[in-house]
């Protein structure tokens, strides 16, 4: 993603926010971000899809901070869990999401109400597997529950909390006293066999990992073509980190370990740079890589 079609973006989640999604028309985002209809309909086939380019970019943010906490950690640490959740959170805050997913649910427009519910069910499948990662392969069948009682929880708390507070909510707090509260939930369903919704759902977490595996050959593609586009403007460290990617990822064993943390290397080192946004789904692709060959 160039800078240009970055800063479109920015302006269209603002103004999104702003004045509401039905409300802005393609034009106030022309007038907003100095460019002409040629250039959005190059970037954009319609303001829907420039709002899905929106939550679509977040969510890689979102999944890159989670990934990036598990380097050199264990993937059962609760405490891991909580600080992935919180981000979550606290990326919806920092960007101010709430307005444009009610302004989604109150169009009733088919196109984004599927995107959403896609980005959802994938929201409950990471949680699942999380969960399972977390309290072992005997919580399988019980998961999906455990899930939307999770999130659930976590919804009601926070509103409840707005509601009758002037503070902001410590979300990394709440998150710890509600995974504190499954501990006792997951072992009575366990002990007395209780589901409710099952792993019949409609997602399913072996199904959801396995559409997100990327092969090499797709990472080295993606990484030459980047390594090309910034010719000319590339920093020694910058290079460095993509070189380094794509001489382990020829290995015919490539090491997860490195993988990790030259990949946190790599994504930091773009941070706040016209090429941040591209950066955070390569790394994205192959935290989703280096999770499938471990």
């Amino acid at each position: 993603m160039n800078d240009r079609k970055r800063q479109v973006l920015l302006t269209a989640q603002r103004l999104f926010v702003e004045k509401g999604f039905s409300a802005t028309s393609v034009q106030d985002i022309l007038e907003e971000s100095k460019i002409s209809k040629g250039t959005f309909y190059n970037y954009f086939s319609s303001k829907n899809e420039c709002l899905l380019a929106i939550l679509e970019r977040i969510k890689v943010e979102t999944s890159v901070r989670r990934r990036e906490l598990l380097i050199g950690r264990s993937a059962s640490s609760k405490d891991i869990l909580a600080e992935q959740i919180s981000i979550h959170m606290q990326v919806s805050q920092e960007q101010n999401l709430l307005p444009l997913f009610e302004a989604i649910f109150h169009s009733g427009d088919p196109e984004l109400r599927a995107f959403v519910t896609k980005q959802f069910k994938e929201e409950l499948s990471w949680l699942s597997g999380r969960i399972i990662d977390i309290y072992g392969e005997e919580v399988t069948p019980f998961a999906a529950d455990c899930t939307v009682l999770l999130l659930g929880m976590l919804q009601h708390m926070t509103h409840i909390w707005m509601l009758l507070s002037k503070g902001q909510v410590d979300h990394e707090k709440l998150v710890h006293f509600i995974i504190r509260r499954m501990d006792s939930i997951i072992n009575g369903m366990i002990g007395t066999d209780d589901i409710f919704i099952g792993g019949e759902i409609l997602f399913n977490i072996d199904q959801a990992k396995s559409e997100k595996t990327y092969s090499k050959e797709q990472l080295l593609f993606q990484l030459d073509g980047f390594q090309k586009h910034l010719e000319g403007e590339t920093k020694p460290e910058e290079k460095q980190y993509i070189q380094f990617l794509m001489d382990e990822l020829r290995e015919a064993r490539p090491r997860t370990f490195l993988l990790e943390t030259i990949t946190h290397s790599f994504n930091n080192t773009f941070t706040a740079t016209p090429h941040e946004a591209e950066a955070q789904e390569i790394a994205s692709k192959l935290w989703y890589y280096a999770d499938t060959i471990k």
